[in-house]
């Protein structure tokens, strides 16, 4: 079932959506001080391009202070709007039965796009 509904995912959107996470990635890799979201954002684009089977998982030093600073300031920046978005395309998945499985992957995304740092999908 992964693997169908990853084909499927990647078909229908999750492949644009991963390619404009990695864009967004490289352009803030432009700079010295954006590297560390650009890496994040590169990392969740990765992570959206087969959410199916997996799940998010915390890193042991995933609390650690740098950290949670760079959380913030992401969840500032980029963060609110990343989960506006998945949580907006849930919505409008999981109007239909088919749509519920993409739903759910999406919702699977939102903690991660709220705070990457410290936290992967595998």
């Amino acid at each position: 079932m992964s693997l169908l509904g990853n084909i499927i995912w990647l078909i229908f959107g999750g492949f644009v959506t991963a390619l404009g996470y990695i864009i967004g990635g490289i352009v803030l890799c432009l700079t010295i001080v954006g590297i560390p979201f650009g890496l994040q954002s590169i990392k969740l684009g990765l992570a959206s391009l087969a959410p199916f089977g997996k799940e998010v998982v915390e890193s042991p030093h995933a609390n650690s202070t740098l950290r949670i600073i760079f959380n913030l300031i992401w969840l500032v920046l980029f963060g609110w709007e990343l989960a506006l978005s998945h949580l907006f395309h849930a919505a409008i998945l999981a109007i239909t039965i088919i749509g519920i499985p993409f739903a759910k992957q999406h919702i699977k995304l939102i903690p991660l796009s709220l705070m990457p740092f410290g936290r992967d999908l595998r």
